[in-house]
């Protein structure tokens, strides 16, 4: 049975952290034996200002650092605004108190702008800008390296022999495997964007190691965050003098290769990144990235922004309703510990350091598998029911009908026509048979009768497509993603040309838009004749307006007429490319909204909702009401109906629908089906009840679908519900929601007893409520009761 156990109050305003859940996976498939504890939540997304650090304690400041050390908030060093600062203060993250953390030995001289990173049991400090800002006397960076001890608060100076990096500030610092790396910032003179790295395990030989950087490396920079996610290390923005952009930047520890992360799969219309900015904060939690304020182009904003490594996706994070929002801020610090990010001083509005704290609370439900599990399904190439036989060398590539016809209007009619041509084969064939059977052919089974076993392969013609561009187009109807052209490959530019021609005829505008934005980011001095020839060829005139106005930019026009390629270029193309530069043409702006098409979860949710009815081809039965579905969507997001339709097909081709031996409501069901679909879930809290153990017995990618519906109920227990919900607890045996519920329907029965719903409740569950009333009243309300009969 599903157990709560109650801890913290519930609410209905706000979303609530969902604490991890856990599968026991000794369990049979029966729903009983999975447990469900709550315990105390934060507000999901919900920013609070802490106690701030007392001036006796220590000053405002900004240019600092701040890490993370078990359950406390370590700030060393920065300035007031007239001097440099080295005192190290501790804020407690439980008692939110603030103290001077206790230190021994020689500290490392004032400074601001250095770094700091915690390993093992030790914060070690490196570099920064020192000397008097009062008289501006003695100013210099530095390289020196210091390590203090949280057990101890021993200060110890490491003299490390041999190369050193130059002497720097505002540079980029972070721990990974043993070592300290050390990445650009500014020595006083110029930018820097070489990297160091040196041992952390043993001081006695530890050494300076330059490392040698291959990709693409950022440009020399300072004043930016580093944070490492997934064993990789990302830089953003920051100070690069006029190359200064909002470019992201990752770092691969392994082979020491740089990579820019590319911004033109986002469509416009998505979020974009964050615009550039510099002395912002950047922290690593889960799979984000989380960006805060900064310095943007002569403001101070505080949004807060998400980037997500899996999907190389930014998002704006809509605090809750209830936050207490920091200012805008630069030269601030941030720092995590455990779910949560605290940010501490900075300079705010009008050059004033702040002392503020502020604790901002993640959200860590699981990510949402839906793109993955479809492109698994396209990869496998399991349970495909459709064939298509492309170009005038009739190549051949499968697929699946109801991800193809959700996605595809143009490849829906040419389906259906394939279908109409099958079925009135198939009626012909049938005739013959008709025809042989009255004359003592032998027996026969109508069409109409046969079991469902597989159906031969539907075949679908394609002359205008050719196999690769095709395969192209079909891994984004399945992922709503292509692949991005690797730099310095014209044939992959090319190759998305060819998609772009595929996704205009089959008019797709996602698709179309996705192939432009790519293959103008591609477009370069060695590839840009290349493209613009293929683009005339192909009659791509967007593409083609695109690459002429490349060339004869100023900068690019006589390096590109110096090629060997322009040589070799067509005569017409020459003398428009002499045309234009001579007399360029007049620009035109539109203001016409640009047609971005609909996403994998618009095209899935309106095929759930009708749109893929004539598409269905498996029933699903509850409660023996029958409910159309397709197979192929529910094989991609649940293993429990791939291992069923690979192994043991039902031959009448119904599937009874249960969770465990419990059979959910038609409401809940509804709900599971929409996440299956399209990943959503929102849904009414008693479902979460029914679908709390979906997860575990239908095998989805992860338990995201659980976290929410644990989430749901939450936050989600109101007197308006609460019928709803204990009629759900008692049929999925939920006791103590069951006795939860009770509680609220007593303790608010003058409401309560007000509602439709009560009267049609079982008898077993009315006699519940009447038992939970006499248990509450007591006799003094009882006798109180008696006398006024």
């Amino acid at each position: 049975m599903l157990r709560f156990d109650e801890r913290g109050k519930m609410s209905c305003k706000s979303t609530k952290v969902a604490p991890s859940v856990d599968f026991d996976h000794s369990c049979s498939d029966s729903v009983e034996y999975l447990t469900l504890n709550f315990g105390p939540f934060e507000t999901v997304h919900r920013w609070r200002r802490l106690p701030p650090c007392d001036e006796f304690v220590g000053a405002r400041r900004s240019k600092h650092t701040v890490v993370a050390y078990r359950d406390a908030i370590y700030v060393f060093g920065g300035d007031n605004g007239k001097n440099m600062l080295n005192d190290l203060l501790r804020f407690d993250v439980k008692d939110c108190s603030w103290c001077r953390a206790f230190t021994t030995g020689t500290p490392p001289a004032p400074r601001y702008h250095h770094s700091a990173v915690v390993y093992g049991s030790s914060m070690f400090v490196f570099g920064g800008y020192t000397g008097d800002i009062y008289s501006n006397s003695n100013l210099k960076n530095k390289n020196d390296l210091f390590e203090y001890k949280f057990a101890t608060g021993q200060w110890t100076e490491w003299k490390v022999e041999g190369s050193l990096p130059v002497a720097r500030s505002a540079h980029g610092a972070t721990v990974y495997s043993d070592k300290l790396w050390i990445f650009a910032g500014y020595d006083g003179n110029a930018r820097l964007n070489d990297m160091w790295t040196i041992s952390l395990q043993d001081r006695e030989h530890a050494c300076w190691e330059e490392i040698d950087q291959s990709g693409e490396i950022p440009p020399s920079c300072c004043n930016f965050p580093v944070a490492v996610c997934r064993d990789k290390m990302f830089v953003f923005s920051g100070q690069s003098g006029a190359k200064i952009t909002n470019n992201l930047f990752q770092f691969e520890f392994n082979g020491h290769m740089w990579t820019r992360i590319p911004t033109e799969h986002l469509l416009r219309g998505s979020p974009p990144p964050p615009q550039r900015r510099y002395g912002h904060t950047m922290v690593a939690f889960d799979r984000h990235l989380y960006v805060f304020g900064g310095a943007a182009d002569n403001t101070l904003p505080n949004e807060l922004h998400c980037y997500d490594v899996d999907s190389q996706t930014w998002e704006v994070i809509h605090p809750s309703l209830d936050s207490e929002m920091p200012s805008g801020r630069l030269f601030h610090a941030a720092a995590v510990i455990q779910d949560a990010m605290y940010i501490f001083g900075g300079t705010v509005d009008n050059n004033v350091r702040s002392g503020e704290m502020y604790r901002f609370q993640f959200s860590c439900y699981p990510k949402c598998t839906l793109h993955e599990d479809y492109g698994k399904l396209w990869e496998n190439r399991q349970f495909c029911d459709v064939e298509f036989i492309l170009g005038e060398r009739e190549e051949r590539v499968l697929g699946h009908i109801a991800i193809v016809t959700a996605r595809c209007q143009w490849l829906r009619k040419k389906i259906l026509q394939a279908r109409e041509r099958q079925r009135q084969r198939t009626k012909q064939e049938s005739g013959e048979e008709s025809d042989e059977g009255a004359t003592g052919g032998g027996s026969h089974v109508p069409g109409s009768h046969r079991p469902s076993g597989r159906q031969p392969l539907l075949e679908v013609s394609i002359r205008e497509a050719e196999a690769q561009p095709f395969e192209v187009l079909m891994q984004f109807l399945y992922t709503d993603k292509i692949q991005y052209p690797r730099r310095g490959h014209v044939q992959d530019v090319l190759l998305i040309m060819d998609v772009y021609k595929l996704a205009l005829s089959f008019k797709l505008s996602r698709l179309e838009q996705l192939c432009v934005q790519y293959i103008e980011a591609s477009v370069d001095l060695q590839n840009v004749l290349s493209v613009c020839e293929n683009a005339n060829k192909l009659q791509l005139d967007q593409l083609k307006e695109h690459c002429l106005n490349f060339v004869v930019k100023e900068s690019h026009f006589n390096q590109v007429i110096m090629t060997r390629e322009f040589e070799h270029l067509s005569t017409p193309l020459i003398v428009e490319i002499v045309r234009r530069k001579q007399q360029p043409p007049p620009r035109l702006y539109s203001d016409q909204p640009v047609d971005i098409g609909t996403s994998l979860v618009q095209d899935m949710k309106a095929y759930l909702e009708g749109g893929g009815l004539e598409f269905c081809d498996i029933i699903l039965l509850l409660d023996g009401h029958p409910r159309p579905a397709h197979k192929a969507i529910l094989a991609a997001r649940s293993s429990y109906f791939e291992a069923m339709f690979r192994s043991f097909m039902p031959e009448d081709g119904q599937v009874n629908i249960s969770i465990g031996e419990m059979v959910p409501s038609k409401q809940a069901f509804e709900s599971m089906l929409r996440y299956i679909y399209y990943g959503d879930v929102n849904m009414p809290p008693e479902d979460s009840l029914y679908l709390f153990a979906a997860p575990y017995y239908y095998g989805f990618s992860n338990n995201r679908l659980q976290a929410y519906c644990k989430q749901n109920l939450e936050m989600n227990v109101t007197v308006e519900n609460v019928l709803q919900i204990l009629e759900a607890a008692d049929k999925t045996q939920a006791l103590d929601m069951k006795k939860h519920c009770l509680h609220i329907i007593v303790h608010q029965f003058i409401k309560v007893s007000k509602l439709p719903n009560l009267r049609s409740l079982s008898q077993l569950l009315l006699l519940d409520i009447i038992e939970s009333l006499a248990t509450h009243i007591s006799d003094k309300q009882c006798a109180e009761m008696g006398s006024d009969i």
